[in-house]
């Protein structure tokens, strides 16, 4: 039964559930993308999907504590490849809190008009979310909302040359010890003399020439072509 399953909190607004993840509803009463809202404890939370969410579905496949992936409550995060909000909003929950009572502040660049679209409209609900609408490589246009480095940066951007512009998008912004994960595409990558697999190695290669790699998670059965690398900066 439901009720039975063992509970296991990743952070103060993190839970998780058996395979279920939750997170302390930030916005009370309103679900972002339709996801099931339940109370624990008296406390609104909502579903976090890991089938829509890489975050999540790394939480759960991690073979390491699955709060290292979270960044700290109440610090600047970067997230680029921000999309619709689906993991920017469970993000926001752990990160700023209802109101931003954790003085949090994610900043969510994106390309698409549309996704910038969603993205300010949650922001209205949700302070201490920053949306911008940019290019993840041009970071000069939107690099001021990020004055000092941070000790969290995801990036999940659907476009050839992903490990290149995860690198050096670390490397300006991601501070000493900091952690970094980065979504990726293997179809956005993949060469015609080469498959899944290949992509995958020959990311993980060229990560670790740069930064040390803590982490290969595989995410098919939640969202297949793609792995989740997590990195700590050097």
């Amino acid at each position: 039964m439901a009720g039975s399953r063992k509970k296991r909190p990743l952070s103060h607004s993190v839970l998780q559930e058996g395979r279920n993840l939750w997170t302390v509803n930030a916005n009370p009463g309103v679900a972002v993308r339709g996801e099931s809202l339940r109370k624990f404890r008296g406390v609104e939370h909502r579903r976090w999907d890991p089938n829509r969410s890489k975050l999540a579905a790394g939480l759960l496949r991690t073979r390491k504590d699955p709060s290292m992936l979270l960044p700290e409550e109440g610090t600047t995060v970067l997230y680029l490849g921000a999309g619709h909000g689906t993991t920017i909003s469970h993000l926001h929950d752990h990160l700023c809190g209802q109101d931003n009572e954790s003085r949090g502040r994610l900043v969510a660049v994106d390309l698409a008009p549309r996704c910038l679209r969603d993205l300010t409209y949650l922001a209205r609900q949700r302070p201490g979310l920053v949306p911008f609408l940019g290019d993840a490589r041009k970071y000069d246009t939107w690099g001021v909302l990020v004055p000092s480095k941070v000790d969290w940066l995801f990036q999940d951007v659907a476009q050839a040359g992903q490990v290149d512009i995860f690198l050096t998008a670390t490397k300006r912004f991601l501070a000493k010890g900091g952690i970094g994960l980065l979504s990726l595409k293997a179809a956005s990558e993949r060469q015609q003399d080469g498959n899944e697999s290949d992509v995958f190695a020959k990311a993980f290669d060229q990560l670790e020439e740069h930064v040390e790699v803590l982490e290969h998670i595989n995410l098919t059965g939640f969202e297949d072509q793609h792995a989740l690398f997590v990195i700590r900066m050097r």
